[in-house]
């Protein structure tokens, strides 16, 4: 799938749905799910690696994790769906020559066919601008941007309306350089709405409501996985205690078993 296609989905009112994977068997499952496209998002760095932010992931970590996921789909190359990879923090907040060797390298090395930067400073629109006249597909990312944290924390935002006239300039700029789509995260939902009537793109919320053209969420989150899901991720199902609760009972019936040893006979090699 082309990034285009997301805008005939808009334009045909069609809801777009986005999930991420993180290796070969997470992208099989959001395929066979039907997801339109798959993200490779730098929130890795939290349920894969342990980390309490998503500022450490690398770029060859983004790279090495994005060349697993093309490994995972089994459609051929024209039925899979778009993967689209976040650029880690530093790829390109150093200048456009870094951001464009980085994206680069993604759609050169892996299945990746766009990136995502969030933000849209002067300095951001630079790069963004750059990218797409290289012929590099940007997706936007506005609202609650991860790779901040430090300065806006993880709550909601655009909560005044100074922040959300902000937030909508930012988005008509957005669209306006270039980017095929926009991700509104943790935003109310009256201005993700605005937004999405606005632009002619698509718009793709993350606890921005249920009004926008589509849908991205960590696949993590909705399967239960994490112990610690966003209020706007609840799981659709509880793998994570039903995992653990599993595997206890074989591990305890392994516990349970009585292992006497016996000895071989001559010639015979003993299993232990």
């Amino acid at each position: 799938m082309l990034p285009k296609e997301l805008i005939r989905f808009k334009e045909q009112g069609r809801d777009i749905t986005i999930l991420t994977a993180w290796d070969s068997l997470s992208s099989a499952i959001v395929e066979a799910a039907g997801a339109d496209v798959v993200l490779v998002g730098d929130s890795l760095a939290m349920f894969v690696h342990g980390h309490s932010t998503t500022l450490p992931v690398t770029l060859q970590q983004m790279l090495h994790h994005t060349q697993a996921v093309g490994r995972g789909f089994s459609s051929s190359k024209q039925k899979q769906p778009l993967v689209v990879c976040d650029l880690p923090f530093l790829s390109y907040q150093c200048g456009e020559d870094k951001a464009v060797e980085a994206a680069g390298s993604l759609l050169k090395e892996s299945c990746a066919a766009a990136v995502k930067i969030e933000g849209a400073e002067p300095e951001v629109i630079m790069v963004i601008e750059r990218l797409i006249r290289m012929g590099i597909p940007v997706m936007g990312h506005l609202g609650l941007t991860p790779q901040s944290v430090h300065n806006l924390g993880y709550q909601k935002q655009a909560e005044t309306e100074l922040e959300q006239e902000k937030l909508i300039s930012q988005a008509v700029q957005l669209e306006k350089v270039g980017c095929f789509a926009l991700v509104l995260e943790h935003i109310p939902s009256t201005v993700a709405r605005s937004v999405s009537q606005i632009l002619k793109i698509p718009v793709i919320g993350i606890g921005a409501g249920d009004q926008c053209d589509g849908q991205v969420r960590v696949t993590a989150d909705l399967l239960g996985l994490t112990d610690k899901q966003p209020p706007f991720a609840q799981p659709l199902i509880h793998t994570r205690q039903l995992c653990i609760k599993a595997l206890k009972e074989w591990v305890n019936h392994k516990n349970s078993r009585s292992k006497t040893p016996t000895t071989p006979k001559s010639g015979q090699v003993s299993d232990y």
